[in-house]
């Protein structure tokens, strides 16, 4: 097959044209080819004509798009097909005899453009969309206008071999670049360094979508793990801005990562849990119809918002995209109410100047308030006289939604913790609170001491997404104690497996029918780690079923999700740079002195790809912070009574 991938700059290599975003005109395709091949572009066929072997085709006109969003895709195929409740065809390209895995992309493709018409209030402006399989695409997915190019591993549905982690991946992703129909396509960034509006606004619009048509994913706490990585991301040195200047063709490509999708997606979430859902639909909408077919700048979403909402946009949103990094918002009770200050959060300790304008959520026992903090600090009467007395708890970031870390002064900590212990806050703040105890206790902001504290209070709690955080924070605390605090490894060792025993227990050892991946990922995690941490029981039973196993390979004694097998079939399948990316990603974090940094990074210095080594880089200063993170701990003189505590708690 033949296939084209324009973006960033490569559309010139095919024709003369001016291969920049905001030079947009209409393009009229034709294609020579053989017979026996189907030929794709953006628009459908007007007419074909057929001399011998060959067939000519000729495209519809297209509307007024962007140079990188020309597609022309010639092959054998397969499809599926479909219509909207407004007549739009969609069609999913498999290679031959694949196209039933393509019914799933299919259907989130129907519902997405359905979801995207009613919500941007702008019809789908082509009369058709395609999305095609594409073996070997260098890209997950492209959204070339009315032609979406995908790689199949993310895109095709094998059935009931697909996990339901896969499931919601792939309806995700058909949901990104079909967002960027409209975010991207109709509206087009005026130049790179806007990219943002593009691929931020489609990361948040895709989950939205999916959101809304299976409910049951609760596919917003997949948004939160995504904004939680990238906090820590966006406080180690070398980040970016969301807006990153552009000075050259050749830095275009080293812009598409997690600061530009993921935390452009969260301050669209800041946004809109700010301002409210209502009122953010009603400010896109008028986005999207006074740029159709045009471009923008990040100036002009901001004056549409500041248009129908009143609030400063312009002036305060700048500080978000076009500095790095982002605020922790220190909150301690002053008077009647409350003084909140900020500073920017590092997690290397390192001195920094950044300043926000700050949206702000907060909720005070049973009310909930919202402001703006826009200097350095500033107080505020938040709660009133009835909230004000007796075991009133104060929570800052009311849904995670806003990105950025919260300190408590010891009084407000304290209440906080006994309502964590009362189960008053949803999942998604569970998952916050450890997050957010952790960074602190990381970047020596706060105490082990008190992380320990905030993991045991969540000991049972029933949610599974909550508990994988447990189990991986208390996992990273046992891992670190080793190095720095050898004389109470052992009390640690048996703390970490206090916590991490009840769940295991109730989860057991065997599958039960209708469990979905995450229940069947934190058993076999949970169970690992407790062999790990020498826990008999554990250990024994994992023996004997091993023993069992090995006399009987038939036997389901040991689930596919429990079994270490096949290590030569994944060698042979697994690609070689991925395997790398595991190393870094996976196995250099655990390290905690500079001479088994340095030794990996020796390995990787013959391997040249930027993107593996500016993900090597950052991995490398975590273990720099790790090891501050250990002389913290050291100097800790309160730690051994809170473990001896904890451990003695019925």
């Amino acid at each position: 097959m033949a296939v084209t991938q324009f973006q960033p700059v490569y559309a010139w290599r095919c024709f003369p044209c001016w291969d920049e975003p905001a030079f947009k005109a209409k393009f009229k395709v034709t294609l020579e080819v053989s017979s026996e091949m189907v030929a794709l572009s953006n628009m459908p066929i007007s007419s074909e004509i057929v001399r011998g072997s060959m067939r000519i085709i000729h495209f519809e006109e297209s509307p007024l798009m962007s140079t990188y969003l020309v597609a022309m895709v010639v092959g054998i195929f397969d499809f599926v097909e479909d219509v909207t409740s407004k007549g739009t065809k969609v069609r999913v390209y498999t290679e031959v005899g694949k196209s039933s895995q393509g019914k799933l992309a299919l259907d989130v493709g129907v519902k997405s453009l359905d979801f995207y018409n009613d919500y941007f209030g702008t019809p789908y402006a082509l009369a058709k969309l395609d999305m095609i399989s594409i073996p070997e695409f260098n890209w997950m997915g492209m959204e070339n206008y009315g032609l979406i190019t995908f790689h199949p591993t993310v895109f095709l549905f094998d059935g009931p071999s697909t996990t339901s982690t896969k499931l919601q991946e792939i309806a995700v992703l058909v949901a990104h670049e079909l967002a960027h129909q409209w975010c991207g396509n109709l509206v087009t960034m005026e130049w790179w360094n806007h990219l943002w509006l593009n691929e931020g606004f489609a990361t948040w619009m895709s989950y939205q979508a999916v959101d809304s048509f299976f409910q049951k994913w609760n596919i917003l706490l997949d948004f939160l793990e995504n904004t939680m990585s990238t906090l820590k991301l966006d406080s180690i040195a070398g980040s970016h801005p969301i807006e990153v200047e552009i000075h050259h063709i050749n830095e275009i490509v080293r812009i598409f990562d997690d600061i530009i999708y993921i935390k452009g997606a969260s301050i669209l979430q800041m946004i809109h849990s700010y301002i409210g859902a209502e009122r953010f639909q009603i400010a896109l909408k008028k986005y999207i119809q006074k740029y159709a077919y045009s471009n923008a700048k990040t100036e002009d979403l901001w004056v549409v918002l500041e248009e129908e909402t009143g609030e400063p946009f312009k002036d305060f949103m700048s500080t978000w995209t076009k500095q790095p990094g982002f605020p922790i918002i220190n909150i301690k009770h002053k008077g009647k109410g409350i003084q909140v200050e900020q500073a920017q959060f590092v997690l290397d300790g390192s001195s920094r100047a950044g300043l926000w304008d700050v949206p702000i959520t907060l909720r005070c026992s049973s009310s909930t308030n919202k402001f703006i903090l826009k200097h350095k600090h500033d107080n505020f009467d938040v709660c009133g006289e009835r909230e004000r007395g007796g075991n009133i708890w104060i929570k800052l970031n009311v849904n995670e939604t806003g990105f950025y870390r919260v300190k408590y002064d010891k009084e407000i900590k304290t209440r906080l913790q006994n309502a964590l212990e009362a189960n008053e806050f949803s999942s998604m703040e569970k998952i916050g609170i450890l997050e957010n105890s952790l960074m602190l206790s990381i970047s020596r902001e706060d105490t082990l001491a008190s992380l320990l504290c905030i993991a045991y209070t969540c000991r049972e709690v029933a949610d599974y997404n909550v508990l994988t955080h447990i189990q991986a924070i208390t996992i990273t605390v046992y891992h670190v104690s080793i190095d720095a605090t050898p004389n109470l490894v052992a009390d640690i060792k048996k703390l970490v497996t206090k916590i991490l025993l009840p769940p295991t227990l109730k989860l057991g050892w065997d599958p039960k029918d209708g469990e979905g991946d995450l229940i069947v990922s934190l058993r076999e995690t949970l169970l690992v780690s407790l062999v790990k941490l020498g826990h008999d029981h554990t250990i024994s039973e994992g023996l004997r079923r091993f023993d069992t196993l090995i006399h009987d390979h038939n036997s389901s004694i040991l689930s596919p999700g429990t079994r270490k097998e096949n290590w030569d079939r994944v060698l042979k399948v697994i690609p070689k740079r991925d395997l790398l990316w595991s190393i870094v990603h996976d196995i250099l974090p655990l390290f905690t002195t500079n001479e088994k940094a340095e030794e990996i990074a020796k390995v990787f210095r013959n391997y040249t790809d930027p993107e593996l080594q500016s993900a090597l880089q950052v991995k490398l200063q975590m273990v720099r912070i790790n090891m501050r993170w250990i002389d913290g701990i050291q100097c800790e003189p309160n730690l051994a009574q809170m473990v001896d505590e904890l451990l003695h708690e019925p």
